[in-house]
Order: structure tokens, then C-alpha cells, then sequence
């Protein structure tokens, strides 16, 4: 349900105060023009006519001449205002209601309305039962929405009003400052309260504005404006540093007050896809704040077999898939690294010919077998490759494995001669 405002009015600054005032009847003010509102009041507490009168005492202390009228859109709220103070237009009355008005509620041109009147047309109801096609073809593209309004169909938009952030911070009262670390030290304390702000509400500031107020009354300002809107403190007070760097007072510095001005928006910038990986999570913070904007869900269109081609898709809400194990996999796609230990032997069990017990512990899984041939020294040590010493010596042949134990122990080990050895485990 909507409420319209009609407040007689002249001054835009009086106008203004009471567009702040109604901010505590709704929170979201559309602002059509001065002496026009029009509040949006779902999710407000109370019925439509407790809403009416929580606006009337509102704006009771401007003693102005107001009417308030309640619909399920604009055009129907401004029509339920135009016939009397507190009327509401129930949902589906819409078209009824606005038969009887005239057309000057529209706000059509008066040489528009004298031909509609040679046509007999007096009324929204006689305009609203004129066939659209033709109506439109005669009067242009703008015909269409007074056949629309004049049946109760509103598709303006409700355009909220801007919400005033004032950000300052002041020192007053709490001292002298008579040197230069004094003063600084005071900027640093109202920076901090600023930027704090500033984070809160999502905003950086484009300009800084400083006043300082002396003991001898006296008072100046200095304008700071920033090449970048920032929230950052430390930018900000080097700024202010180097602005005051050649100021001098004839007197004590007794107050000062720092506003953050032309307050831009200052959301961190996300990229939704990067490269080949999408990140679930800020995708579904920006669906959140889509949804919150929009005052609906985010949907897909998906495709169906039909024989009219309006039926062939459908609107189904938007839901991120979960990813699978195998998929959460290949995004940690770690290699893991063979970390060799002490060569000792281990007690293995065979079955199939491949191992099946190692060391008293389960086999799960078995890759191999490869063999290895190695050239020895008479020492028995290996010999390195290539070598000079190719001739001496013999070569020794084993079998190695890949084994995954019960315990989750990835290991190597291998089978030389009649004896299992383990070679090392992976990491």
C-alpha cells in the first residue's frame, strides 16, 4: 500500500524538513515534487488507516494543509487524496474509483482535453473505455499511459529518495592546542571517528572541510579537496598536514570540526568471474544484495517442451550448485613430494600378487609394480649416473609400489630378492 503526501507548500527548504520528518513513517520516501510524496508502506506496522494518522501527527507540528490518501499505487493513492483526507482505495477498486474523476487529474495538457471533450470524453471512466489501439494512433505514444492510468494501471516506478549522510566529527570545550603536535594530535582523533563513519556506511569522502574556532572568537575554515575519494586515514591526514603546514593563528586553538563531504560510494569493486573459478560465495553475497534491491528473488529462464512458444520456458529461482568432491579436488590439485627414509624392511602380505598387508596394516589401494635397475659399487652403495665406472660393479633389480594404508599412509615400497623394504612415504 502507498500513501500520498499532498502538502501545501512554497518553500523547498520547508518541504525538504518534512520529507526528513516522514522518514520516521516509512523509510522510503518517494519525493514526486514539491508538496507531493508518496511513502511505500509495506512491512509497516498498523493498518492503512493507524499509517494515514501516524503521518497526519507527523507533519502536525508544520501546521501546513495537508491531504493523505491511500492505494495500491500512485495513481490510485493521488485519486483517493483528490476525493478526500484519509480515503483508500482497496486493492481491484482501482478502476471504479477513477471513473467519476475528471481528467485534469491526469495532468493533461488543457488543449489535449478540450478535444477529448468535443469527443464526448469528460471523465476517466469515458476514457478508459475508448479502444486502445485507436486512442493511441491519434494522440501518440504518451496516450498510452492515460489509458492505462485512467483504468487504475500505474507502471511508474517508485523512485526512493536519497537518504543525507552528514559525517562529522568535532572537538570542542576539551582544551587548548598552542603548537603544532597538539593540533595534529586532535586531527588523528577526529580522523579516526570520520573514516569509522565513512567504513560504516559504505562511503568515501571527496572533499574534507575544516573548522577551527580560536580563543580570542576568532575562527577559519580550509577547504581539502581529494584528487580520489578516499576512507583511508592515513591519506586523509596527510592531506590535512600538508594544508596546515603554512597556516598560522594569532590565538589558541580551541575547537575543531571535520566534515567529510561529497560522499561518493565506497563498496570494494568485485569481479563476479575470474579466470576459469567461480567463487560461491561472493556470487551468492551479490545475489543477496540483488535480491535486497530488487524486493524479489533472482530467477533463471529455463527451456521446456511445449507447442506455444510462450510456454516453451519458465522462471525458476536461482540456485548455485553445490560443488562435488571430484570438483572440490581439482581446485586443490596438490602434487604430493615422496620424502625418502631409512631403507628397513617391512613385514608384506601377497594376494593376487600384489600386496595386501603391509607392515599389519590393510592395503586400500596399490599402483605398480615398476621396475628399477640400478648399478651398484662394490661397496654395495649406488653408483651415481652417468659415471666413469660403468664396468665395475652389478646391477640390481627391484619392484616398487605405490601404497595407500588403513591409517591413510601413502607409501612407497619395493620387493628385491625374497624381502619387502620401505622406501619412503608422500607428503
Amino acid at each position: 500500500m502507498l500513501l500520498c503526501i499532498n502538502v501545501r507548500v512554497e518553500e523547498k527548504t520547508l518541504w525538504n524538513e518534512m520529507l526528513d520528518a516522514l522518514d520516521a513513517v516509512s523509510p522510503l520516501v518517494d519525493d514526486a515534487r514539491l508538496g507531493l510524496a508518496f511513502l511505500d508502506m509495506h512491512g509497516i506496522a498498523g493498518d492503512t488507516r493507524a499509517q494515514i494518522t501516524n503521518a497526519h501527527e507527523t507533519l502536525a507540528r508544520f501546521e501546513c494543509v495537508t491531504r493523505i490518501g491511500a492505494g495500491s499505487n500512485k495513481i490510485a493513492a493521488y485519486a483517493a487524496r483528490y476525493l478526500g483526507d484519509g480515503t483508500i482505495c482497496e486493492p481491484g477498486t482501482e478502476r471504479a474509483l477513477l471513473a467519476p474523476l475528471p481528467l485534469t487529474l491526469l495532468e493533461i495538457e488543457p488543449e489535449i482535453i478540450d478535444r477529448l471533450r468535443l469527443l464526448g470524453i469528460e471523465r476517466l471512466g469515458d476514457l478508459a473505455r475508448l479502444p486502445h489501439g485507436p486512442f493511441v494512433r491519434r494522440f501518440g505514444p504518451i496516450a498510452a499511459i492515460w489509458h492505462e492510468l485512467a483504468r487504475g494501471i500505474d507502471r511508474r516506478p517508485f523512485v526512493p529518495r536519497a537518504q543525507a549522510v552528514a559525517i562529522e566529527a568535532s572537538i570542542f570545550g576539551e582544551g587548548r592546542a598552542s603548537d603544532e603536535a597538539q593540533v595534529f594530535f586532535a586531527l588523528r582523533m577526529l580522523l579516526a571517528r570520520i573514516c569509522t563513519d565513512l567504513e560504516r556506511c559504505g562511503k568515501r569522502a571527496g572533499r574534507l572541510k575544516l573548522s577551527v574556532e580560536l580563543e580570542d572568537a576568532g575562527d577559519c575554515d580550509f577547504e581539502v579537496p581529494l584528487a580520489t575519494p578516499t576512507a583511508h586515514a592515513r591519506a586523509l591526514f596527510e592531506m590535512l598536514r600538508a594544508k596546515l603546514e603554512g597556516a598560522s593563528f594569532n590565538a589558541p586553538i580551541v575547537g575543531l570540526r571535520l566534515q567529510a563531504l561529497e560522499l561518493e560510494e565506497g563498496g570494494e569493486a568485485q569481479t563476479l568471474f575470474c579466470a576459469d573459478e567461480l567463487d560461491p560465495q561472493r556470487v551468492a553475497v551479490t545475489i543477496a544484495r540483488l535480491e535486497a534491491a530488487l524486493g524479489t528473488g533472482v530467477v533463471h529462464a529455463k527451456t521446456r517442451e511445449a507447442h506455444r512458444l510462450e510456454e516453451r520456458f519458465s522462471y525458476e529461482p536461482f540456485k548455485l550448485p553445490r560443488p562435488t568432491l571430484e570438483k572440490e579436488a581439482k581446485r586443490f590439485d596438490l602434487v604430493p613430494q615422496l620424502r625418502l627414509l631409512e631403507v628397513r624392511e617391512v613385514p608384506v602380505q601377497l594376494r593376487g600378487g600384489e600386496p595386501a598387508m603391509v607392515d599389519r596394516q590393510a592395503v586400500r589401494q596399490c599402483t605398480g609394480p615398476w621396475r628399477i635397475a640400478q648399478r651398484v659399487g662394490a661397496n654395495g652403495e649406488p653408483v651415481p649416473s652417468p659415471s666413469t665406472s660403468l664396468g665395475t660393479g652389478s646391477v640390481e633389480e627391484r619392484d616398487e609400489y605405490d601404497v595407500v594404508l588403513e591409517d591413510g599412509t601413502f607409501a612407497r615400497i619395493y620387493h628385491q630378492g625374497a624381502h619387502w623394504y620401505l622406501r619412503g612415504v608422500y607428503e
